[in-house]
């Protein structure tokens, strides 16, 4: 672990107490085997962030923490905003609203066949576009409407034909994000955007058909609509260019402002500005704006997963469960410990919004058990869905699995043909645009899940739902 103090505190938790310029000690949730072995190098990403100016209560860290830009990935931060309290890029990340949307299917594993399997694999890799360039489904006729699309988000989306109303009841935010300014945007960010809404992107952004094969919660499960056996998809994107080009944009216009406030941080890449500030509204206007193009995207994919399962099974149509994002900073008004309810920016980069049962921003059918909460795992092992908890730190928790093994780290250890040829073995179809890419992504390089949604649950971040197994993954 470096020179970074760790401390247990709890069997699932552990703290770096606050010492030097550090504003608030340093939390980890985490068993002994998901702690990062990277010579302290993602727990100092931890200290560093409880440097910012304004943070509340403490630097936080979920158990699929793992180095990232600036901020650990797994991270999160609470800053006061009427107390100085600073926004960071890097407490986001480049693919602004990045998150996970399940949709739900009338139709059980059983009933479809090995040959029913691969004709609707066939048919969601003829609709889903991926990769790393443009080609998205939406083609939208210019610039006036993709900035009408980053004020309306995935409302705009079903006004078009993509999905349907009841759709925005189960999207955060009602699938909109209030304070986009389009004027933050930049023109190299529109363009990156403009030929991309509808499209998975490459990485580890993925569309899967899955079966619930597990229920650990059945009042919540029935609750969310979900059976033994089911069929349901998950569907993992962002913002794609314009998101990234968002956060290197604004990365760059907080440097002079923090040389100017006479702000330092440890590191770099923690640039920051006050949220009370030209820079930090700017940079607020422009990631609501990245996160309505993100949940547009994710709208329109879905509709694209909807005409597949049609045209492979008649009209079979998939229900939205849930869809919310894990890469946001959000102003949210949350009681701090012995402060009072205070109005605090809230930073989740790799860690998703949990909110617990009773609260009023759920759905009335849903709110008696909690958020929903999709957590890929990888191809080739499982993912789960999770009902928020509240807990520690600022209703948030997991992101995912949270990569073991960089994706350069991965491919000199196994080959995409290997990974490939395996994921065909354990019953997996898979539709890839090259194999190389599912090296990067293989079983190998990432944590394990099922451990690291048992402690979500031991932390009180989160509690255990069902457990999805893949049976089939498009990919970029």
């Amino acid at each position: 672990m470096g020179t970074v103090p760790l401390s247990r505190t709890g069997d699932v938790r552990y703290e770096i107490p606050a010492s030097g310029a550090m504003r608030v000690p340093g939390v980890v949730f985490a068993s002994e085997r998901l702690l990062p072995d990277d010579a302290g190098k993602t727990l100092r990403q931890v200290v560093n962030v409880a440097h910012l100016p304004g943070i509340v209560q403490g630097s936080y860290a979920m158990p699929d923490l793992h180095l990232g830009y600036g901020f650990p990935i797994g991270g999160v931060a609470a800053t006061d905003v009427e107390d100085g309290g600073v926004v960071s890029p890097g407490g986001v990340g480049f693919d602004i609203s990045c998150g996970v949307r399940v949709l739900a299917a009338p139709i059980r594993r059983h009933d479809v066949g090995a040959k029913g399997l691969q004709t609707l694999m066939d048919r969601l890799s003829a609709h889903v576009p991926r990769g790393t360039g443009p080609g998205g489904i939406w083609r939208l006729s210019g610039r006036n409407d993709l900035r009408r699309l980053l004020r309306e988000g995935a409302a705009l989306a079903v006004e078009a034909g993509y999905g349907m109303d009841a759709d925005l009841e189960r999207i955060e935010d009602g699938g909109r994000l209030d304070g986009a300014d389009t004027s933050a945007v930049s023109d190299k960010a529109l363009s990156r955007g403009l030929r991309q809404i509808g499209s998975l992107g490459g990485g580890n952004h993925f569309l899967e058909v899955q079966v619930v094969d597990a229920i650990l919660d059945e009042g919540a499960a029935a609750g969310f609509g979900l059976s033994l056996d089911q069929l349901v998809v998950m569907i993992h994107s962002g913002s794609r260019g314009l998101g990234h080009q968002v956060c290197s944009d604004h990365v760059r216009a907080m440097e002079p402002a923090m040389r100017r406030g006479g702000l330092e941080m440890p590191d770099r890449q923690l640039a920051c500005a006050p949220v009370r500030s030209p820079e930090g509204e700017a940079y607020l206007g422009a990631m609501a704006a990245a996160a309505n193009y993100g949940r547009a995207n994710r709208q329109v994919l879905a509709e694209a997963a909807r005409d597949a399962f049609d045209q492979a099974f008649g009209d079979r149509g998939l229900r939205l469960l849930y869809d919310v994002s894990h890469n946001m900073a959000k102003l949210e008004r949350q009681d701090v410990p012995g402060v009072g309810e205070r109005l605090l920016c809230v930073h989740r980069k790799g860690a998703t919004l949990a909110l617990p049962p009773g609260h009023p921003g759920l759905p009335q059918d849903l709110r008696s058990h909690g958020q929903p909460v999709a957590v890929p795992g990888s191809m080739g092992t499982a993912s789960w869905l999770l009902a928020g908890g509240g807990g520690e730190a600022f209703a948030s928790t997991c992101h995912g699995a949270g990569r073991a093994r960089s994706r350069a780290g991965a491919k000199r250890e196994i080959r995409g043909r290997t990974v490939l040829e395996q994921l065909v073995a354990a019953d997996v179809a898979v539709r890839a645009l090259s194999t190389a890419g599912l090296a990067e992504e293989a079983p190998l390089a990432y944590k394990d899940v099922d451990e690291v949604v048992r402690v979500c649950e031991a932390a009180g971040l989160s509690r255990r739902v069902a457990r999805l197994r893949p049976i089939g993954v498009v990919k970029g």
